[in-house]
């Protein structure tokens, strides 16, 4: 499982002309699935999001985490994160999970990170062409495979 996490001022998600979900202040969090994804990558993950101190103390250093600060946290569905380009230059999606898989597992990191995170979480709308809108932060932007733990 691959997640992009941004940290933002704002983010929203589109579909049409509605507005789905907004956040202010927090995470927007791109994720994809791969077929060997299972529920030990999601907990990994959630826990690691969670604790990640990427938030800035009164110093203005990065040391606090989503929860300290209340952030909010905004997930997205993102199947081309495990988009390969080792051939050519079209794009081979062979290792992202089926949409079946992909979504049950969408559903399962949302409910787990809600769970690790104490509150609701914003989502996207899976499998909707999306138009996602956000003010990175910093800007930091971190990349997190649970396939590379060590």
């Amino acid at each position: 499982m691959k997640i992009v996490i941004q940290r933002v001022r704002n983010a929203s998600v589109q579909v049409g002309e509605e507005i789905v979900s907004s956040i202010q202040n927090g995470m927007l969090i791109l994720m994809g699935t791969e077929a060997a994804d299972d529920q030990e990558d999601i907990d990994w993950l959630c826990k690691k999001i969670v604790g990640l101190r990427i938030f800035d103390d009164a110093d203005k250093l990065p040391n606090l985490s989503i929860i300290e600060v209340g952030g909010d946290i905004l997930v997205v569905s993102q199947f081309t994160l495990h988009a390969s380009t080792k051939k050519g230059n079209r794009l081979s999606y062979m290792k992202a999970s089926p949409a079946a898989i992909a979504e049950s597992m969408y559903n399962k990191f949302i409910k787990t990170l809600e769970k690790n995170f104490g509150k609701k979480i914003a989502t996207g709308r899976f499998g909707a062409d999306m138009l996602v809108s956000l003010a990175n932060d910093g800007p930091l932007t971190i990349i997190i495979d649970s396939r590379q733990r060590d």
